[in-house]
């Protein structure tokens, strides 16, 4: 059997056994390594080789949590909590039924609309999920509203618009990495429309989150009051100085990132922004000298397994692409279905999902697979449009449900900030079902009839 699978299956399997992920991962590259016959000195060295490259993402994510627990001790979270909760009070007669439904689609509408903009509007990608999401907590908790739900929702808002809207991060991922690989291995793609390409497999995508929102988390669920883990912060009542200030950080912070990102520069946005703003924070007294070690040691260790998963998933990457069984992997479908176009993409959108829940990531999926899987969709006489649906699609499929991606890692930092959200229970299995599945069948769709 083939390495790759091998390796993504136990790490998998590892993951829903309750091993930690990270063990999982490094588990799973070993197995893969060593099946592929790379060796144990091999496999390591591959493994170590890729750790180097999710340093500087760690470090921006614990700076990242750091500047969410600032904006805590400023009293601002405390002050949209309050008003949420002061809606919900209220009305404590029979009509609070109704108020708690129509804050409930509110909150959820909220989240929904930070999320497409993350990807696209103001391209922040998860920065704004621990800032946003463990104020809301206690919201969450009056609502009685399961965070399963809010897992899937983040996340459609994190894939959904890259995949479907070229802006901002989508623009990355559909113009720079998606059609620019597909020119690059022999296919023109000049003229298309990609957002009417892309339209059809992003409605499996739409359709998951109908099904998560109206049928599979629509009843309540309950859930305790708990401080914040990694540290109480007490937040002060918030002044009027401090809001103001904590509004000036926020949108320093979020500007840097934008001008970074669109000034062409690879330096890390996120890392400086982040900076920039705790130094806000600091100068304006909105947090003392004297606290300023507790807030941000509090915030870092918030963030502390998502900068180790993203550290360890990328020595995972690292094996799966110097074990060279991605090829043939591939191969194998092309023989199988070769004569069959509609088993033959079926087969690729599954081989698509194995690889990129095993590396994590979309955009570093997309070239390896689009280099061998055109050249395949041009022998089966699939269209241009299909090729570039089905290339897109077999990408994107694995970012929801992977126990390694940061669409998932991402709501399960600001979900999980008081212990009370699993990483692969409440996020992953969720996600993977809703999204994963209704996207291979409308990628399959639109490689059929595009």
């Amino acid at each position: 059997m083939n390495a790759v699978v091998i390796s993504v299956a136990v790490m998998l399997l590892l993951a829903l056994l309750r091993v930690h992920v990270v063990i999982a991962l490094f588990i799973g590259a070993l197995v893969g390594g060593l099946m592929a016959g790379m060796g144990l000195e091999g496999t390591m060295l591959a493994f170590e080789s890729g750790l180097g490259d999710g340093a500087k993402i760690a470090l921006s994510y614990a700076l990242l949590g750091a500047f969410a627990m600032a904006v805590a001790a400023s009293g601002l979270p405390k002050a949209l909590a309050d008003a949420l909760i002061r809606k919900l009070d209220a009305d404590a007669d029979g009509a609070s039924e109704k108020v708690v439904t129509i804050t409930t689609y509110l909150v959820i509408g909220g989240i929904l609309a930070m999320s497409i903009m993350s990807q696209n509007l103001i391209p922040v990608h998860i920065a704004f999920i621990p800032l946003l999401i463990p104020p809301l907590l206690t919201v969450f908790n009056r609502l009685n509203l399961d965070r399963r739900l809010v897992a899937c929702v983040l996340t459609f808002g994190l894939v959904t618009t890259y995949m479907l809207l070229p802006v901002g991060f989508g623009k990355i991922f559909l113009e720079d990495i998606l059609l620019s690989n597909i020119e690059r291995a022999g296919l023109d793609t000049s003229g298309i429309n990609i957002v009417q390409v892309m339209a059809i497999p992003a409605l499996g995508m739409v359709a998951g989150l109908l099904i998560a929102v109206f049928i599979s988390y629509r009843k309540p669920r309950q859930y305790e009051e708990r401080p914040l883990a990694g540290g109480t912060i007490v937040q002060p009542t918030p002044t009027r100085y401090n809001l103001i200030m904590s509004i000036v950080a926020i949108v320093v912070t979020f500007a840097i990132q934008i001008i970074v990102q669109f000034s062409g520069s690879e330096a890390d946005g996120l890392l400086l922004g982040s900076l920039v703003g705790l130094g806000i924070f600091l100068l304006s007294g909105v947090v003392e000298w004297n606290k300023a070690d507790d807030v941000f040691t509090s915030g870092m260790r918030m963030m502390a397994l998502i900068g180790f998963v993203m550290i360890s998933a990328q020595g995972f990457a690292a094996v799966i692409n110097e074990s060279n069984q991605i090829e043939p992997l591939v191969a194998v479908v092309q023989e199988f279905f070769s004569d069959n176009k509609a088993m033959a993409a079926l087969a690729m959108l599954v081989v698509g999902l194995i690889v990129t829940m095993g590396i994590g990531s979309s955009f570093s999926t997309l070239p390896i697979i689009a280099a061998i899987y055109v050249p395949l969709c041009i022998s089966l006489d699939f269209s241009m449009a299909a090729t570039v649906a089905l290339v897109g699609a077999a990408g994107a499929l694995g970012d929801a449900g992977s126990p390694a991606s940061d669409s998932t890692l991402g709501p399960t930092a600001g979900l999980a900030a008081d212990g009370q959200h699993d990483h692969m229970r409440d996020t992953v299995i969720p996600t993977f079902i809703h999204y994963n599945i209704p996207l291979t069948a409308s990628g399959w769709v639109a490689a059929m009839v595009l």
